[in-house]
């Protein structure tokens, strides 16, 4: 999944954090929810302005993020 096509950075949308296509929840709520058990089900009753598939744009850019975080070890 290409998650360019449904994340946006909007330097005046919550403080330009990643957000779902224009809206105002971001990557960061998304995992927060799945993290504390959320499902993708319960997300899209709560949320229905997402859809399936922006909930995988939000794990396929975490992940992206992740393959890109250095980790630099203390001396």
């Amino acid at each position: 999944m290409d998650w360019r096509e449904r994340i946006t950075i909007e330097p005046g949308k919550r403080s330009g954090k990643p957000c779902i296509r224009g809206t105002r929840i971001t990557v960061a709520d998304i995992l927060s929810y799945l993290a504390g058990g959320e499902t993708e089900d319960s997300l899209l009753v709560e949320f229905p302005q997402l859809a399936r598939e922006d909930i995988r744009a939000a794990l396929a850019y975490a992940a992206d993020s992740e393959r890109h975080t250095k980790l630099l070890a203390a001396e």
